[in-house]
């Protein structure tokens, strides 16, 4: 049995933990609200259902971590006041996650790229210093693996297919890669839970460990480093964010406390 140390007791740290959480959650559930988007539009009912299994999966994760963010944040929120009566910049998600699907390819390869992130995160925070957070990724883990294994299968089946197939699978990994500069940049928030959380960059190596060979097995060229650096974490989103929250969140406000 693991031993985890309890969370520091710091107002600074407590806050910085809230936000950390509402970070990998939002990230979880803005991924989740955009494959749910596929339910009924995939290729083949197989893949409808994968799709939509995958997308309970991050709003399981998100409703895990948005909770143990209310909590701890000591102010009434519950997991669903964070996540539908929030306005877009309080949402501190990865840009990658609140962009729109794009085409089948596009969206396998960005769910191979958030989970192969995921996958290095949780297994990192499982041995890190906060035991509720360790409990949330030690859950999590499995259910990202399994994430990126059907995602890798398709990335590698199309960009290894026809020339039609690897050239929309090639323009697919351009248009997402800058914004995977977000998973690895460090900020002071991240430095200063040095021990309970890991090092944004430190997740690199293990992330390249898992998404280069697929690239390389589908034939896909690695784009040239960016520039470019997207600010989801510190609440600068792209117009997108507002369009899908106003979808997410239109019940919840047309009929406040509403519930089934």
């Amino acid at each position: 049995m693991r031993v985890q140390a309890e969370t520091p007791a710091t107002a600074e740290v407590s806050q910085d933990l809230i936000e950390y959480a509402l970070r990998l959650g939002d990230s979880a559930l803005l991924l989740g609200q955009r494959l749910g988007e596929w339910c009924g539009h995939a290729p083949e009912l197989e893949d409808d259902i994968a799709l939509s299994n995958i997308a309970l999966d991050l709003i399981g994760q998100a409703r895990l971590l948005l909770g143990l963010a209310g909590e701890w944040e000591g102010r009434g929120r519950d997991e669903d006041a964070l996540a539908f009566l929030r306005d877009v910049p309080e949402y501190r998600n990865l840009t990658l996650a609140e962009l729109p699907n794009g085409d089948f390819g596009q969206t396998v390869l960005r769910i191979a790229l958030f989970s192969g992130y995921q996958v290095a995160l949780w297994q990192a925070l499982r041995s890190g210093g906060d035991a509720r957070l360790a409990a949330i990724a030690d859950k999590a883990l499995a259910e990202s693996r399994y994430h990126l294994r059907y995602a890798a299968e398709w990335v590698v089946r199309l960009g290894d297919g026809t020339d039609e197939s690897r050239r929309r699978m090639q323009q697919a990994l351009a248009h997402w890669w800058p914004y995977l500069a977000e998973m690895f940049d460090d900020d002071a928030l991240e430095r200063r839970l040095d021990g309970i959380a890991p090092p944004a960059r430190q997740l690199r190596a293990a992330w390249e460990a898992l998404i280069l060979p697929v690239l390389a097995q589908a034939t896909l060229q690695r784009p040239e480093a960016s520039a470019y650096r997207s600010g989801g974490k510190r609440g600068e989103h792209s117009e997108f964010l507002g369009h899908v929250l106003a979808e997410m969140q239109f019940l919840q406000r047309a009929y406040p406390g509403g519930n089934w």
